[in-house]
């Protein structure tokens, strides 16, 4: 049974996976850069060991430094939380290799969910829809803009090792396909050393769900419900809300077997998402399985009543899962913002500086996620996420109302952040009817 838990990351998610760990009673270790010294993720965990300067290469992406200090202080598991090396497979095999219990799925998995090509060939395997486009790897781009005449303009140029928004584009025309090529090539190349590229039909008017899923040891598999995400800024969400507005029990129970189905295609164990596009005719299309705990995972613990770390740490065990799919029932309506150190009206600036004055919100059915505190220092060296304000309603309405009394109640001064952005887009009259798509904020005047 997993005794000491090594987190390989930082700041609010290190900080979450500790919380669990306390409950539990599981020692937790924690790495830290130069940045992080002062970190509430170093200050909470049973012990903590530097591993590097700020830059990420030389710090939270050092593998052999990260191993060293999970073998030096005893940890017989890992949790990677979330980006980083969360699906890096090599690091997962080097887990695995050294006997240490990577909190996640085997290294073969996550490897088979992260090359889109191979992914997106199992689940049309097992009859889950994907988008349509081109069968395999295109060699060059005169044979991706013969693909995307057959299967007609907009199209989308995606990097089988992109993520995050990185590595895609949309081309309307032949004459921006050669350009288009090149950049995501280069962005891949840039990335992660090599590039492979796919093309697909870009749907327009879509919506982003996805679905958690859970699967055992025993090849017992669950899914936890939908999340809506189609508020989004440049393919990064914002605001992460479940139940969807626009999914009914029927589709709910109907694309929930398909993930479930997607997650045994791969053999996939442990907790991940199912990532779908809702086109605007209803139909559902796979885009790919995160092989880690999502940023958005608070919204699905408020309705499910579960506490999604500790069902991972149950799984890495060996522990079946302790509940059918017919045990599960949604309660309320949760909805979570995402708050960047970012300046929406100077174009999304990041702005890193000291929190001069930090006052979060509470009250019934609200929870701050983060690592921030006053005096604490962001910095540019990683991602603008600095805390999630997560809040349950009995309904939508109610969720929204007590995420907008929240809003007004959470003080952060030294830093800009996206809290008056989050406020303008919960009172928008498009967001309160669910009347949007992925691509509204783009179209949408805010500042």
């Amino acid at each position: 049974m997993i005794s000491k838990v090594l987190i390989a990351n930082r700041g609010e998610i290190a900080l979450r996976v500790i919380k669990t760990c306390k409950v539990l009673g599981i020692k937790t270790v924690a790495v830290y850069s130069d940045e992080d010294r002062n970190s509430l993720h170093v200050k909470n965990a049973t012990e903590s060991y530097h591993i590097g300067e700020a830059a990420p290469a030389k710090s939270y992406l050092n593998q052999e430094k990260i191993l060293d200090v999970i073998l030096s202080s005893g940890a017989d598991a890992v949790h990677p939380g979330y980006g980083f090396l969360s699906e890096n497979s090599e690091f997962a095999g080097l887990c695995e290799k050294n006997k240490v219990t990577f909190i996640g799925p085997s290294a073969a998995s996550m490897d088979l969910c992260g090359d889109k090509q191979q992914c997106k060939a199992a689940m049309l395997k097992a009859k889950v829809p994907t988008v349509p486009g081109s069968p395999d790897l295109v060699k060059d781009a005169d044979e991706a803009e013969k693909i995307a005449n057959e299967i007609g303009y907009p199209v989308m140029l995606k990097s089988v090792y992109g993520g995050g928004g990185r590595g895609i584009r949309i081309v309307n025309t032949d004459q921006e396909l050669q350009g288009a090529y090149e950049t995501v090539t280069g962005e891949s190349i840039a990335a992660v050393g090599k590039s492979a590229i796919l093309v697909e039909k870009f749907l327009a008017q879509t919506r982003h769900i996805e679905y958690q899923l859970a699967r055992d040891k025993h090849g017992n598999a669950v899914h936890i419900f939908e999340r809506e995400c189609s508020i989004q800024r440049r393919n990064q969400k914002l605001i992460e809300q479940t139940p969807s507005p626009i999914v009914d029990q029927e589709t709910r129970d109907r694309i929930g077997k398909l993930v479930v189905n997607a997650a045994e295609a791969v053999d996939y164990t442990n907790l991940g998402t199912a990532e779908f596009l809702r086109a605007d005719n209803g139909e559902f299309y796979f885009l790919e399985i995160n092989a880690r705990l999502q940023v958005e995972h608070p919204i699905t613990e408020f309705v499910s009543g579960l506490d999604l770390v500790k069902l991972q740490l149950d799984i890495a065990n060996g522990e079946p899962i302790p509940f059918k799919q017919s045990d599960l029932k949604m309660n309320g309506y949760a909805i979570e913002c995402r708050i960047n150190a970012e300046d929406p009206s100077n174009n999304f600036q990041p702005s890193p500086g000291t929190i001069s004055v930090c006052h979060q919100p509470s009250g019934f059915r609200t929870r701050v996620d983060g690592a921030i505190f006053q005096g604490c220092k962001i910095t540019p060296y990683y991602d603008s996420l600095i805390c999630k304000l997560i809040c349950q309603g009995r309904n939508r309405s109610e969720a929204i109302q007590r995420l907008l009394r929240s809003l007004d109640e959470f003080v952060i001064e030294g830093i800009a952040t996206t809290i008056d952005l989050h406020k303008k887009i919960l009172n928008h009259k498009k967001f309160i009817n669910s009347d949007f798509d992925v691509n509204w904020l783009a179209k949408e005047s805010f500042y």
